[in-house]
């Protein structure tokens, strides 16, 4: 889903190599001309000018064997680099690693992009069962922690515009009452962190909480997550408080002050 307006000028040739690319990154094992001809509904000459640019630049590369485009070393190189340059990532980085040791769990750091929460990174649990996920990675926000967390502290209009689109329900958990979901959110600011109840996906338990920049305005969350066989209900009340303390360590290093 998305809230963004296409532009008036808007560069035919660029937007379809753009389209090729998203689909490209999105399948694990590559695309061939005939798949990115069907799903864009685009002529194979087109696809293959298209493609022979973005192989030149090393955005793509195709595979000898079965002749599937897949991702290029150049957009993992961008990539990084853009993540590395992101100040939040970095400043916060030592104090996810110590909530790991701390919780043995996978930590989580998002943003919310449109209607949307994007991990920019992230801590991984050493326990053998653990959630799969991974950097760059989008997710709804109505019913992970990340996003509900960053929904309750945006505006109005930003929450009502996530109404509208619908809260689809993942798990019977999730929250698809309009009114029940805006308590919950109120709900959320009042006591500083949420809670994903198996509402994403199922067996996964999460509990989040914000980021405040200098100015006081969350720009980020981060969550303890992991299957519901260790992150039990009995330990909701001890990770709530820990993620609390974090969320005011992690602030403070921004530059906020309560």
């Amino acid at each position: 889903m998305s809230y963004r307006r296409k532009p008036v000028q808007l560069v035919q040739s660029l937007d379809r190599a753009l389209d090729i690319l998203e689909k490209i990154v999105e399948a694990e094992d590559g695309l061939g001309v005939t798949e990115l001809s069907k799903s864009l509904e685009l002529h194979k000459s087109t696809i293959y000018r298209l493609l022979a640019t973005l192989a030149y630049r090393g955005y793509v590369r195709q595979d000898p064997k079965n002749e599937k485009y897949k991702v290029g070393i150049k957009l993992f190189e961008l990539g990084n680099l853009a993540l590395n340059k992101l100040e939040l990532r970095r400043e916060v980085r030592p104090f996810l690693e110590e909530l790991m040791s701390r919780t043995g769990e996978t930590i989580h750091l998002g943003i919310l992009d449109n209607d949307e929460v994007v991990y920019i990174d992230k801590v991984e649990s050493p326990q053998t069962i653990r959630m799969y996920s991974k950097i760059g990675k989008r997710a709804p926000v109505h019913c992970t922690g990340l996003g509900k967390v960053l929904l309750a502290y945006s505006s109005s209009e930003v929450i009502d515009k996530v109404i509208e689109k619908g809260l689809r329900a993942y798990t019977e958990n999730t929250i698809t009452d309009v009114d029940a979901f805006k308590k919950h959110l109120e709900e959320i600011r009042r006591q500083g962190f949420a809670i994903d109840n198996v509402e994403h996906e199922e067996g996964i338990r999460c509990v989040a909480g914000p980021i405040f920049d200098y100015s006081g305005n969350v720009i980020a969350s981060f969550s303890i997550s992991g299957p519901t066989m260790r992150v039990t209900e009995e330990k909701i009340p001890d990770f709530a408080q820990l993620v609390r303390d974090y969320s005011k360590k992690m602030s403070r290093a921004l530059g906020f002050i309560e």
